[in-house]
């Protein structure tokens, strides 16, 4: 039977901390051993602390979360750490833990842009997990995953950029309240409302699309020349992005060409990565389609829902291509896109004997 590595979650009270152990609690590659969080929830049950619609793991529900602690971690015997907690508090712990030999894989934004660390979606830019290379002497590797709507919006955009070499894409986001965390937004805010300002949404989506879709040369990233003007916008939703994307393209294959791209985009098909949708755009052909409450969890197998990308609306008008896309915020643009980072990263050699990674 393969070794199972033993991993924990940081920031296990919060709302993506919970999907993370919802992912992991029977994982077939992570044994989950420790539920680390802060001050205020330390020494509490999970269960108590459980914020999903969904109960929490029947086994987990009576673990108490432990403080968060780099020293603590590493004593523990812990290989893999995925990180939930906020932007800010993450880095310096994050990095301390890399120092002490534990593997990071981030849900937040402190090492995004970091030169050395890969900010990875696997299907787009799998590549770039070669940046691993070039990290510190003995330090354990960081993999980020990048913002939710920008997840979304390269894996939309992956399958049909060759055919398009867009100079321009426009996205206006209709974000959900999930995705400010827990509690999130005050109900009297969004109640009958929308909210036209998240901050620093805007520029991670611009950076962060053109460094995800960018190359890898000589060890650096070599960001793709494209211009992002994204609108972000939080709309009265639990969970699921929705984008409306209009891509200016220097080229004009036909819209048959372009839908065959979007079915048949499976880049990580040959390999065994247990959360990893198959296929991983799911494109759909009714003109009310995508919707948060009908598409937010697709993706197949069982393991991988919410996994899935889901496109739908095209209107092709050379040079002029715009769709709407979904994707779960909280799992694909979350723990689960963290989740598959990790399982990548496992296959490639780089938590352990056997792989190619060094």
């Amino acid at each position: 039977m393969t070794e199972r590595l033993a991993c924990a979650v940081l920031g296990a009270s919060g709302y993506i901390g919970q999907h993370f152990v919802r992912l992991l609690a029977d994982h077939p590659r992570f044994e989950l051993t420790t539920l680390a969080t802060g001050d205020r929830s330390a020494g509490q049950p999970l269960g108590e602390t459980w914020h999903l619609t969904e109960p929490p793991p029947a086994d987990l529900a009576d673990r108490t979360l432990v403080r968060t602690s780099a020293s603590r971690l590493a004593r523990s015997g812990v290989r893999v750490a995925f990180s939930a907690l906020p932007s800010g508090l993450a880095g310096p712990l994050e990095t301390e833990l890399t120092r002490r030999g534990v593997a990071v894989f981030s849900n937040a934004a402190d090492h995004r842009m970091d030169a050395t660390v890969p900010l990875l979606v696997p299907e787009v830019n799998r590549a770039h997990l070669g940046l691993l290379a070039s990290r510190p002497k003995g330090r354990a590797p960081l993999v980020t995953n990048a913002n939710c709507s920008t997840t979304g919006l390269v894996l939309g955009l992956a399958p049909v950029l060759p055919l398009l070499r867009p100079k321009l894409v426009h996205v206006v986001t209709y974000q959900a309240l999930s995705g400010a965390g827990y509690p999130g937004v005050p109900s009297l805010a969004a109640t009958d409302n929308v909210i036209p300002y998240i901050a620093k949404e805007e520029p991670k989506m611009r950076e962060e699309t053109v460094r995800i879709l960018g190359r890898l040369h000589r060890g650096r990233v070599h960001d793709l020349r494209l211009t992002v003007l994204p609108h972000c916008a939080r709309v009265a939703v639990r969970d699921g992005h929705l984008e409306a994307v209009t891509v200016e393209a220097t080229r004009s294959p036909s819209l048959g060409e372009l839908e065959r791209a979007w079915s048949t985009f499976d880049p990580l098909a040959a390999l065994d990565l247990a959360t990893a949708p198959h296929p991983a755009v799911e494109l759909r052909h009714e003109p009310d389609r995508p919707q948060p409450v009908r598409d937010r969890w697709a993706g197949q197998p069982a393991r991988a829902r919410g996994m899935a990308a889901v496109v739908g609306r095209l209107r092709w008008e050379p040079p002029y291509l715009r769709f709407f896309l979904l994707s779960h915020n909280a799992v694909r643009g979350g723990a689960g896109g963290s989740v598959l980072n990790a399982e990548l990263a496992l296959d490639e050699g780089y938590l352990g004997s056997g792989g190619k990674g060094p």
